[in-house]
């Protein structure tokens, strides 16, 4: 090697790359440490079993590689890696042909690290990778059988339960789903893995969207097995498009070795579907089970608060502060100042800001202001600073001082252009919290002439015109919302819920709100709305029964005046007025509540 090679390797970048990197690892380096006693035996020295034509071909590679010559780096590590059989130099090999975009040249060398090491999973993993990034599905099968069939037995069954997630890489989800099937066909029999290969199928075919073969093999797995996690957890997934999966769910959580953060993951799936009510229960049973873990309280507080439990909320998120803050000050992340996002925190530390904040609104619900603005005084987060001053804002609004909680919105700095957005959607809140609909309604106008076509501006924005009368306003900017974001379950059930309360278009009004049911299934107040335009529609079993399932999920002030009303008509007046006691016991103030009481004289 001439000098001038030597001196262009010592400038290379690679040379705290991975050549050097086997080099340490064969030759382990030694700390400096005081002189031992002359009685004390020295530790053995480890010799490098690299000679020094391998040295030599490993640094050329390298320095191939650094000058831009990837294909000759490619060759000159690959031919080391098969002289030798050392693993690391398949790897290295490899990754130059990944680095240089050669899938074909990556796979080779996976082939020739699985000729040379036929043990090696890193090797037959690696390969399944390049495959799929290749879209090479047809070539799955073999490398998937030899992983499973090349893992301990003890382990087996939780490699088959890690094929779904990494084959949902596959652009064809279904012939993907039929070569898994394929290849894990031996192991569909064997009492060990049966249920993991059932489960993982399940997860498969569900996520190429044959929910009822996934739903079958979920059953077949749960009978086998009541205790699989893995069945349960196809289950869970299940459970937005096939209601029917819930009781398998259910019925797993009976047995008393179900595991709790199962259960707290059936409680995820319930509030996602803002079964809030039913949310609480289980993980109240979580709580129980597990009282030292801080996690659940605050979930529970926000839910309890969401329904307007408020004693009941502000104890559980008091709890969830003396546990998070009985940690030590290190396991929090009391001393982090990673990052500008909520990204640099820990997770306690955010749990805290989260916590204080839902405090505050505890206190402000029971008209607490000055518990409230203690409270908030405790967030020392810059990420959350608008939701602060947000809350300060509501505060003052509601004590009359409307134009201070206003300049007080608008003072808040702003980051980037998504905060000063950000600050009209608070400002326009704000009015609305205390009813001052024509003011929100001008913040949002000037909000949407500011960010043209934003959905959510215009879907607040048709809130506000709904208020102040402006119908056909309304109208015309859900749908707009509609065309721009055709998914926007809350415009479709916003312009059918309007129409059908007005007592218009009633058969138009129910396609809106069954399109947004479609969109999310099992949403209360959309199957309200459903509810209620039944109601309109002379349908009233129908409407009492989809009232129920609503306000079983959410017992919100809302649903509860339509459910009270239906029983109400139906001549079933004593529960009517104990679906309103309770529904005013939580909200009071709720306008469809007391214009429902006022209608019907029913106080």
């Amino acid at each position: 090697m001439t000098v001038s090679s030597l001196r262009r390797l010592a400038a290379c970048p690679w040379v705290a790359g991975a050549t050097l990197v086997l080099l340490c690892q064969a030759v382990p380096a030694q700390p400096a440490t005081p002189a031992a006693p002359p009685a004390q035996s020295k530790p053995p020295v480890v010799n490098s079993t690299i000679d020094a034509p391998l040295f030599y071909q490993l640094l050329i590679g390298e320095i191939e590689l650094s000058a831009g010559q990837a294909g000759n780096a490619y060759q000159i590590m690959l031919d080391a890696a098969r002289r030798t059989r050392d693993e690391r130099l398949f790897r290295r090999a490899t990754e130059i042909a990944l680095q240089a975009r050669a899938g074909d040249q990556a796979l080779a060398a996976t082939r020739a690290w699985r000729t040379a090491r036929p043990e090696s999973l890193e090797a037959i993993r690696l390969q399944l990778q390049i495959l799929l990034s290749m879209n090479r599905l047809n070539e799955l099968p073999e490398p998937i059988r030899a992983l499973v069939a090349g893992t301990p037995a003890v382990e087996r069954a939780a490699v088959i339960g890690s094929l779904p997630r990494f084959m949902q890489r596959a652009q064809d989800k279904r012939q993907a789903a039929q070569l898994l099937e394929d290849a894990l066909q031996p192991y569909a029999g064997d009492v060990s893995t049966r249920v993991a290969t059932q489960a993982a199928m399940g997860r498969m075919w569900l996520a190429a969207g044959d929910a009822d073969l996934a739903l079958r093999l979920a059953r077949q797995a749960l009978a086998e097995d009541p205790s699989s996690s893995a069945a349960m957890l196809l289950a869970l997934e299940l459970m937005p498009t096939r209601p029917e999966a819930e009781s398998l769910v259910t019925s797993y959580l009976t047995s008393p070795k179900a595991d709790p953060a199962l259960r707290r993951a059936y409680a995820g799936t319930l509030v996602t579907t803002q079964r809030y009510a039913d949310a609480i229960t289980q993980i109240e049973m979580v709580t129980r089970q597990q009282p030292d873990l801080a996690a659940p309280w605050l979930t529970l507080g926000a839910l309890q608060l969401e329904l307007r439990q408020t004693q009941a909320a502000e104890q559980s998120l008091q709890h969830y502060v003396q546990l998070v803050q009985a940690q030590p000050a290190a396991a929090r992340g009391d001393d982090s100042d990673d990052g500008e996002d909520q990204g640099g925190a820990s997770a306690p530390d955010q749990g805290l800001t989260q916590a204080w904040l839902l405090l505050a609104q505890a206190a402000e619900q029971r008209g607490d202001f000055a518990t409230a603005e203690a409270r908030l005084a405790r967030v020392d987060n810059p990420q959350r600073a608008l939701e602060v001053q947000t809350r300060r804002a509501s505060l003052l609004a509601r004590q009359g001082r409307v134009p201070q909680a206003r300049e007080l919105v608008r003072s808040t700095p702003e980051r980037n252009p998504e905060d000063a957005r950000a600050k009209l959607l608070a400002e326009a809140q704000v009015l609305r919290e205390v009813k001052l609909w024509s003011e929100a309604y001008a913040v949002l106008e000037a909000a949407n002439q500011r960010f043209p076509n934003d959905a959510d501006l215009l879907y607040e924005q048709a809130m506000m015109a709904e208020k102040i009368g402006q119908l056909d306003a309304m109208e015309a900017q859900l749908r707009r919302v509609m065309a721009l974001k055709p998914d926007h379950a809350h415009a479709y059930n916003a312009l059918g819920y309007s129409l059908a309360d007005r007592n218009l278009r009633l058969n138009e009004a129910k396609a809106l709100i069954e399109r947004a049911l479609q969109l999310t299934p099992g949403d209360p107040f959309v199957t309200d709305s459903l509810g209620w335009v039944e109601f309109r529609l002379g349908n009233r079993d129908e409407a009492l029964r989809l009232l129920r399932q609503a306000y079983k999920a959410r017992p919100d002030a809302e649903i509860g005046a339509h459910l009270g009303e239906v029983l109400w008509a139906m001549g079933q007046q004593d529960e009517a007025r104990r679906i309103w006691a309770e529904a005013s016991s939580r909200d009071a103030g709720n306008d469809v509540l007391r214009e429902t009481l006022v209608r019907l004289k029913a106080q």
